[in-house]
């Protein structure tokens, strides 16, 4: 299969990713931040002797057996949290597959939070698989649970179904016409939030934006699900169609995507966020079928690649800031030339 985040999905022009969170909490033991670090210390080993039956291809490896560049591109592929890599908690580890579809956080800001990803648009299958999961580590850990409030969390926010459901949508063409604030209006005004491609607090970047679930409590996963697939339709529907009406302006809309094109081929030094710019526009090219020379997995590869620790980790190297613009461009023109087979 190869990992999710260089595959296409279902409407992946427009829907990057999709994302389920299922936070837990184990009962009889305080929370994270109350825990002493033999109550961490028990957790730690329950999960550890359950990753061999669990299945799914899941290993388990301590935070602590990680280098920065390899924690890091984790978070930039956004598998797990940058809280989760600074927090100070002991006996911190992650369950992981090859793929990186699923991984489970364990001593972060709950004792576990389960996590599944996708590419494209495919909410209802990571829902069922996430489920599936928490009731096989469920068989080897009481989750703290209540009749009223549901599955007990460190925050009131999370309290309920416990589950947070995240579309990543690239919205160049609601950008470039200025209607990104009256959608992002409507997103919350139907109970939703939208924010940048990396959280709460984190700002836009290559027309990424990541909307997701505000509520979780006193409604149902599926009822969770539902609404946000209504919504992010919604909001599918209108990019296509304000794309549609960018392209009639022909020349002057494609030439100002294949300058774009032009730039990511020939500079010699490109700073991160502007090349994530440049690769949107490239990536819109391709999805009307003006730009024919690169393909949607380029696009993945490179959007990937030109994160600061993701690229490091490619090249097997610490580099300073001013290093990584050098070879950031090598490595964009590397993977724009590389053969597809």
């Amino acid at each position: 299969m190869g990992s999710w985040y260089l595959q296409n999905g279902n409407d992946s022009d427009v829907v990057f990713s999709s994302r389920i969170r299922l936070s837990r909490n184990v009962k009889g033991i305080p929370f994270t931040h109350k825990a002493k670090k033999s109550d961490l210390q028990k957790i730690y080993d329950i999960m550890k002797d359950a990753s061999y039956t669990i299945g799914y291809g899941l290993k388990f490896i301590d935070m602590k057996d990680l280098d920065e560049n390899t924690k890091m591109s984790l978070f930039e592929k956004r598998i797990i949290d940058k809280e989760f890599i600074s927090n100070i908690n002991p006996c911190t580890a992650i369950l992981i597959n090859d793929d990186e579809n699923i991984c489970i956080e364990i001593n972060g800001e709950n004792h576990i939070k389960i996590q599944t990803l996708c590419s494209g648009f495919d909410l209802i299958n990571l829902m069922n698989l996430a489920i599936e999961i928490d009731k096989k580590i469920e068989e080897y850990i009481p989750y703290a649970y209540d009749e009223q409030y549901g599955y007990l969390n460190n925050t009131p926010t999370n309290l309920g179904t416990g589950m947070k459901a995240s579309v990543l949508v690239h919205l160049p063409g609601l950008n470039l016409t200025r209607k990104i604030k009256s959608t992002t209006n409507i997103i919350t005004a139907f109970g939703m939030n939208i924010v940048g491609a990396y959280g709460e607090g984190t700002r836009s970047e290559g027309d990424m934006y990541q909307i997701s679930n505000n509520q979780t409590i006193g409604i149902t996963e599926q009822d969770i699900i539902s609404n946000l697939q209504v919504i992010t339709q919604k909001i599918i529907d209108q990019e296509r169609s304000t794309r549609k009406n960018l392209a009639k302006n022909e020349i002057d809309f494609e030439d100002k995507l294949y300058r774009s094109y032009g730039i990511l081929t020939n500079a010699r030094r490109l700073e991160y966020t502007e090349s994530l710019n440049y690769i949107s526009a490239v990536k819109l090219g391709i999805d009307l079928g003006i730009i024919q020379e690169l393909d949607d997995k380029k696009i993945r590869e490179l959007m990937l690649y030109v994160k600061p620790y993701s690229l490091q980790k490619r090249l097997g190297t610490k580099l300073n800031t001013n290093e990584q613009i050098t070879e950031r461009a090598k490595v964009i023109k590397q993977i724009i030339s590389e053969d597809n087979n």
